[in-house]
């Protein structure tokens, strides 16, 4: 998943057997933030599918459904961009700071090293789901917490807290994507498809709205995938007979909604 940032702005295709749907990305502007907020609703899934809700230039929180078929909410942060998740120096890694009971937490390497947690939630299709990161700066670190709203509980929990060297700074570079990780051939003929919206940051003392996405892919030179705005929410889809009828690679979705809207009323309090 560390591709989303090498090769996001790829619009051309490599010589490559298609093994995999191709990563679709949105890429959302705005300026250095210490909040993000994001919803998804997911449409079409498949076993080994990742769908991002909010990614940064540290990190990614999103839902995904396992190679078997489980389902889980994942947040991660990274500390190096190697691949041997031992190697990195015990002082130089993320720190956990904060976990909720029913969070299963650990290193990850092979695509960057960091620390990752999982809350096994069993997810539908069809219905929206609410994810919140803070940031916190506190001397050469950042404080990073992820927060999940539960349906069925009608509360937000807050999973975890990481700390990880920044240099103080706070949330950057956002995005959302969808990816197939299992990559075995049969994956990339499922079709997979979500919508993100009321989309955030909060900038300072005041929340702004994104307004337009830009649509990215990786180097899969794969074309079944496809972009568009409905119903006030940026669509993202990839793989199974997708056609490209939407917007194009390297091309903005742009909401056309001129009301002034407000952030949600409940959201946590942001440190």
């Amino acid at each position: 998943m560390l591709c989303v940032l090498q090769c996001a702005a790829s619009v051309a295709g490599a010589d490559e057997k298609q093994t995999a749907c191709r990563s679709v990305h949105l890429w959302y502007r705005a300026p250095e933030a210490v909040a993000f907020y994001n919803e998804v609703i997911v449409e079409r899934s498949a076993p080994g599918t990742y769908f991002c809700v909010c990614g940064w230039d540290k990190g990614y929180f999103g839902i995904q459904e396992l190679g078997n078929g489980k389902k889980v909410v994942i947040f991660s942060v990274w500390d190096s961009n190697q691949n041997d998740k031992s190697a990195v120096e015990e002082e130089k890694r993320v720190k956990l700071l904060y976990k909720d009971e029913k969070v299963r937490i650990g290193r990850f390497g092979g695509e960057g090293t960091g620390g990752q947690s999982f809350l096994d939630y069993d997810w539908k299709l069809g219905e929206k789901y609410r994810l919140l990161v803070t940031a916190k700066p506190n001397g050469e670190r950042t404080e990073y917490g992820g927060y999940f709203f539960v349906p069925e509980e009608k509360a937000w929990k807050h999973l975890v807290t990481f700390s990880t060297i920044t240099g103080g700074k706070r949330l950057k570079g956002f995005y959302s994507f969808i990816e197939d990780f299992r990559r075995d051939g049969t994956s990339a003929t499922r079709a997979r498809s979500a919508s993100y919206g009321n989309t955030w940051m909060k900038v300072g003392d005041a929340w702004r709205l994104a307004t337009s996405a830009r649509f990215t892919g990786d180097r899969n030179p794969a074309v079944n995938i496809d972009a568009d705005v409905r119903d006030e929410r940026f669509w993202l889809a990839t793989g199974g007979e997708m056609t490209n009828i939407g917007v194009k690679l390297g091309e903005s979705l742009q909401l056309s909604t001129n009301e002034k809207r407000k952030p949600p009323g409940d959201l946590p309090e942001v440190p």
